[in-house]
């Protein structure tokens, strides 16, 4: 056990964290609940709430044989802290055979195997990497050990995700800071922790804003298209799902650049450094498999945040009614063919797809208003979501079916809505 402490002590960040990992009393027994709770199999709703059938349906766990590689890390690095190398080796080797090109797996495995013959003086004592790589298999280590130890409460819900429409499946979060993608189901309104998996982001961190800058954009997209591993370079795995960056409020804020994919990683290589990508949100192979199969293509949303914010369900239900007045309030206003009203609803600042400031385009949009007598406005398939980044900020969407006794069109419509000091403003809106 010398040996490790050495090996801790010139470790020096691994050591303060696993220091932190393991309190003791209560507390570690919550978590240790919480963590058991949200690995465990899927439990659908009562009968009275019936659950929807999802394509693939997305299940924790990796399979018969196939340990959770977070779960099997920290569970050696109890091991080690517990004078229990042996047990921590058997576990490295069991590792590292369940994934054999998991870089820091072998590297822990080395270390450990070192242990036996001397001294280990520094993380990755028994590798010839260099400093570099190091830094970012230490860093690795850091971010999945530490985002299991603060694994969200699987009772809470994400603040961002308001409202799915009925046909949404599932719901992918991602969280940059904890380096991880959780899934959430859809039951019938209520919104359901499935998973959460281990991702990498862009090499320069977050907020992208042009072409090339190696960051990860925040906000809220959609998965366009299912690519498979066939048609594509190794460098990708088994496959990616593209989402639609830049979306309208990148757009009117500038930002710039394509091709932002979730995607796999090389055969040569089970994963990633936290930061490692150009911009694109990367999985392990086998992670990346299970959403292939699962996720719908223009359906499923993926919010990506700097960091969750995750409520209890009447925080959550109170700020969800509150949206939705917001809009039940501009659907009556939009029925009332009153344009005082309506235009009430706008922020000043409003600008258009056509860079059209607030004047301009009300009057164009708003005139045709007129020719529906007896008007009635009914909304549809509407989504919700808080917008990342932005504490003030909702993106809505939804069905707008127009109808009277003369007219009749339907449009899937947008809105961008906005915390002012007089309240909640639109400040962007467009059919989709």
């Amino acid at each position: 056990m010398l040996h490790f402490v050495r090996f801790l002590r010139r470790a020096a960040p691994l050591a303060v964290l696993l220091a932190a990992l393991w309190p003791t009393g209560h507390a570690m027994a919550a978590k240790q609940s919480a963590s058991a709770r949200a690995r465990a199999p899927v439990v659908a709703p009562p009968a009275t709430t019936p659950s929807p059938v999802p394509l693939v349906p997305l299940v924790p766990g990796y399979g018969p044989g196939k340990p959770d590689p977070d779960v099997m890390l920290i569970s050696i690095y109890k091991d080690l802290a517990n004078s229990r190398l042996a047990q921590a080796q058997q576990k490295a080797d069991k590792l590292v055979e369940a994934y054999p090109t998991f870089r820091l797996g072998q590297l822990i495995r080395g270390d450990i195997l070192l242990m036996h013959a001397r001294p280990v003086t520094g993380f990755g004592s028994a590798s010839r990497a260099s400093n570099d790589k190091l830094a970012d298999l230490r860093n690795e280590a850091m971010v999945r050990i530490k985002s299991l130890r603060d694994r969200p409460d699987p009772d809470l819900i994400p603040r961002s995700l308001l409202q799915l429409r009925d046909d949404q499946k599932y719901a992918l979060v991602v969280d940059t800071r904890q380096a991880r993608l959780y899934v959430y189901q859809n039951f019938n309104g209520h919104i359901k922790f499935i998973t959460d998996y281990y991702i990498s982001h862009g090499k320069f961190g977050i907020n992208k804003l042009k072409e090339g800058d190696q960051r990860t954009p925040i906000g809220v997209y959609y998965i366009t298209s299912r690519l498979y591993k066939a048609k594509l370079p190794d460098f990708y795995g088994a496959g990616a799902l593209p989402i639609n960056y830049p979306n309208e409020w990148d757009k009117l804020n500038g930002r710039s650049g394509s091709g932002i994919w979730l995607h796999g990683t090389p055969a040569n290589n089970y994963s990633r450094p936290p930061l490692a990508s150009d911009g694109c949100v990367v999985l392990t192979n086998p992670d990346l498999e299970k959403l292939l199969g699962s996720v719908e293509i223009g359906k499923t949303p993926v919010i990506i945040n700097d960091k969750v914010e995750f409520v209890n369900n009447t925080k959550w239900n109170g700020e969800r009614q509150a949206a939705l007045k917001l809009v039940e309030n501009w659907r009556k206003d939009m029925e009332s063919k009153d344009l005082t009203r309506l235009l009430s609803n706008y922020s000043k600042a409003f600008k258009s797809q056509q860079n059209e400031n607030l004047n301009t385009w009300f009057v164009k949009s708003r005139l045709p208003l007129s020719d529906w007598p007896d008007l009635a406005v009914k909304l549809r398939e509407l989504t919700l979501f808080r917008y990342p980044g932005q504490d003030n900020m909702l993106v809505v969407t939804f069905t707008q079916d127009n109808l009277s006794s003369k007219n009749k069109n339907t449009v899937r419509k947008r809105q961008y809505w906005q915390k002012e000091a007089s309240g909640w403003k639109i400040i962007f809106e467009a059919n989709i």
